[in-house]
């Protein structure tokens, strides 16, 4: 299972050619992809044509969609923040601790283009696709 996150699918929905969203085009054929609700959030909100909400409701809603939080996996975030930053890193978003928590808690590929992940990565051994 591999897990996307919003800067993927942010850039793959403007058009946007990267590395990343080259990849995510090859998976959606050919892997099981999952997208985390905060994610799906984040994503949908930045849509203001209707019918283009619409589509890329229709798109995310058929991959699946994973629980990110919740009382055990918000306490490993924080113990990861810290544990980074006493290290020298500082995650900027909270969001992206949460998603490598829950990535690294279930053992899921993370496909991403974020320098927040990278210290996860690096450190935590966050596994990326």
């Amino acid at each position: 299972m591999i897990l996307v996150d919003s800067s993927v699918w942010i850039d793959y929905f403007n058009g946007t050619i990267t590395p990343q969203t080259n990849k995510l085009h090859e998976l959606l054929v050919s892997e099981p992809l999952a997208i985390g609700d905060l994610i799906l959030t984040e994503v949908l909100q930045g849509f203001n044509d209707e019918s283009e909400f619409k589509r890329a409701k229709s798109l995310l809603s058929a991959l699946t969609v994973i629980d990110l939080a919740g009382q055990e996996i918000a306490l490993k975030a924080a113990a990861h923040y810290c544990k980074l930053r006493k290290m020298g890193f500082t995650v900027r978003k909270t969001i992206d601790t949460i998603i490598a928590t829950r990535c690294l808690e279930d053992d899921i590929q993370l496909l991403h283009s974020d320098r927040d992940f990278e210290p996860f990565a690096k450190h935590l051994d966050l596994h990326e696709a």
